[in-house]
C-alpha cells in the first residue's frame, strides 16, 4: 500500500495541535487565577490566599513546561511538510510568530521565574507585578496565535501573487474578519477551563476533609465566574457562528449536516452523514430550530454542502459530531454552573457530594470540548490551508515522501507519549501532597530552587483500596 504524505502530514500536525492545546488553554485561565489569588494575598494579607496561590503555581510550572515543549516543533513542521506554506506566507506568518516570540514568550519567561523562585525573596508587591505579567504575556500569546490562525480561515489584507502571499494591510491581515470572535471564543474557553479544573481539584480536596476553609474559598470563587462565563460563551459561540456562515459557509452545512440549501432546516440531534451518497441516515432533529439559530430567522436560507464540489467538502462526519459534543459539554457546563448557584444557600456547595464527585468529572470536559472546537474549526476547513486562496496539497513539501512522514509521525507519538506520561506523573504527585505541603513557619525559599521540587513527596495507595479517595501523602503528618 502507497504511504499518502498528505494524509500523514494532515494526521500528523493534528496529533501535534490537539497534544499541545490542552496546555496553553489551561495555563491561559490558570495564570489569570494565580493572579487574582496573589491580589487577594496582597490586600487582605490573609496566608489561605498565599497558600491556594503557592499551590495553583507548581502546577501551573508543570503545565507550563508540557506546553512549551509540544509547542515547539509545530514552529518545525512548517518547514519538514509544509514549505510551500512557509515560503508563500513567510511575508505575514513570520512576523506574527516572531510578535509572539518577542512580547509574549519572552514576557511569560522571564516574570515566571520571579513567580516560581521569587516568593520570600522579593517584596510582595513585585511578587504580584511578576504574576500579572505572567497572565498578560498568555494573552498576549494568545492574541498573535489566534490572529494567525484566523487569518488562515479569512485571509484579509493580503494578495497572492506569483504563489506567494504580499501583505497589502498589516491592520486588515492582523485583524481579519474572524479573528476577534475566535480571540474572544478561546480566552473564555481558557477561563472555563481553569476554573473547572480549580474547581474539579478542589472538590477532591473537599471529599476528603483536607485543607477545607482554603478549598471552599476556591471552589467558592471559580463557581461565581464559571457562572458568568459559561453562558457567556454560549452567546459568544452563537455570534461565531453568526460570523462563520458568512465567511465560511460550507464548514457551517457540515457542522449542521445540511446537503441541501434549503428554509426551514431543522436542528439534527443525531445523524449519520453519508457522504458518499451526498446525504444523512437515522436524522433525529428538531424543525426549523436550526435556521433560526443560523439566521435568527425561523425559515431562514442555510447553506448546503452542495453548494461546492466533492473534493471541496470537509470530512463531515468528524466535524458534524465533533460540534455535538463541544456544544453538549458547553450545555453541561452551564448546568453544573446554574447548580452550583441553587446549592449556595446554606453552604450546600461544598457539602453535596454528588456535586462534588460531578465536579471531578466536569474538570475534564473543558479539554474534551477544546479539542472538539479545535476539530470543527481546522477539518471544517478542509481541504483549504488557507481559506479559498491555497489548498493543503499545494502547501504541501514537494519532496516529503509517505515513509518520512509515517516515520516522524511516530516518532512524535511516541515521545509526546513519554512528555504526557511524565507530566502527568509530576501533577499527580503535586495533587497528591496538596497545600498541606504548605507549613507554617516554612517558606519556599527555604528549599531548593527546581521547579519540581513541589513533587518532592511520594504518595501511596492504601492497600486493599483502588479508590484514589483512599489515596494519602506517604509521609502525611510530617516532613
Amino acid at each position: 500500500m502507497e504511504l499518502d504524505p498528505l494524509i500523514l502530514s494532515r494526521i500528523q500536525f493534528a496529533f501535534v495541535v490537539s497534544f499541545h492545546a490542552i496546555f496553553p488553554v489551561f495555563s491561559i485561565g490558570l495564570a489569570s487565577f494565580i493572579a487574582v489569588l496573589e491580589g487577594l494575598a496582597f490586600k487582605t494579607g490573609n496566608p489561605l490566599w498565599e497558600k491556594l496561590s503557592a499551590f495553583w503555581t507548581k502546577v501551573f510550572a508543570v503545565v507550563f513546561g508540557m506546553g512549551v515543549v509540544s509547542g515547539i516543533v509545530m514552529s518545525f513542521q512548517f518547514g519538514t511538510n509544509w514549505s510551500n506554506f512557509s515560503q508563500a506566507s513567510a511575508n505575514f506568518l513570520g512576523p506574527m510568530l516572531s510578535y509572539e516570540v518577542i512580547t509574549a514568550f519572552f514576557l511569560e519567561a522571564a516574570f515566571l521565574g520571579v513567580l516560581l523562585f521569587g516568593r520570600h525573596k522579593v517584596p510582595a508587591g513585585v511578587h504580584l507585578f511578576a504574576a500579572i505579567m505572567v497572565a498578560v504575556g498568555t494573552f498576549i500569546s494568545s492574541f498573535w496565535i489566534l490572529s494567525a490562525n484566523s487569518w488562515m480561515h479569512t485571509p484579509a489584507g493580503v494578495e497572492l501573487r506569483d504563489g506567494v502571499f504580499h501583505v497589502t494591510s498589516w491592520s486588515q491581515a492582523i485583524f481579519n474578519p474572524s479573528f476577534p470572535y475566535r480571540f474572544a471564543h478561546m480566552v473564555v474557553a481558557s477561563f472555563l477551563t481553569g476554573g473547572f479544573v480549580v474547581a474539579g481539584v478542589s472538590a477532591w480536596y473537599l471529599l476528603r476533609g483536607r485543607e477545607v476553609e482554603a478549598n471552599r474559598k476556591a471552589l467558592s470563587m471559580c463557581l461565581w465566574m464559571l457562572l458568568f462565563l459559561a453562558p457567556t460563551q454560549a452567546v459568544i459561540g452563537d455570534l461565531h457562528g453568526l460570523n462563520t456562515m458568512e465567511h465560511q459557509p460550507v464548514k457551517v452545512a457540515a457542522m449542521e449536516g445540511n446537503w441541501e440549501t434549503s428554509r426551514n432546516v431543522p436542528l439534527l440531534l443525531f445523524a449519520i452523514p453519508d457522504q458518499e451518497n451526498q446525504t444523512n441516515r437515522f436524522e433525529i432533529g428538531i424543525p426549523n430550530l436550526a435556521s433560526f439559530i443560523l439566521t435568527h430567522e425561523w425559515d431562514g436560507e442555510v447553506p448546503g454542502l452542495n453548494e461546492v464540489a466533492v473534493e471541496e467538502q470537509p470530512p463531515v462526519g468528524i466535524v458534524f459530531w465533533s460540534f455535538r459534543v463541544m456544544v453538549g459539554l458547553g450545555l453541561l457546563m452551564i448546568a453544573f454552573a446554574l447548580a452550583g448557584l441553587l446549592l449556595r444557600r446554606n453552604g450546600a456547595y461544598y457539602q453535596k457530594r454528588w456535586f462534588l464527585q460531578g465536579l471531578r468529572f466536569m474538570s475534564i470536559t473543558p479539554f474534551i470540548a477544546v479539542i472538539a472546537g479545535w476539530f470543527v474549526t481546522e477539518i471544517g476547513r478542509s481541504p483549504w490551508l488557507v481559506y479559498g486562496m491555497m489548498n493543503q496539497a499545494e502547501a504541501l513539501t514537494p519532496s516529503l515522501t509517505g515513509g518520512m512522514a509515517l516515520f516522524t509521525l511516530i516518532g512524535y507519538v511516541v515521545v509526546y507519549g513519554l512528555v504526557f506520561s511524565a507530566g502527568v506523573y509530576y501533577l499527580l504527585r503535586v495533587l497528591y501532597v496538596g497545600l498541606e505541603d504548605e507549613d507554617e513557619g516554612e517558606h519556599e525559599s527555604d528549599r531548593p530552587a527546581r521547579p519540581l521540587s513541589a513533587a518532592h513527596v511520594p504518595f501511596e495507595i492504601e492497600h486493599g483500596q483502588g479508590d484514589v479517595s483512599h489515596a494519602k501523602p506517604a509521609n502525611e503528618g510530617g516532613h
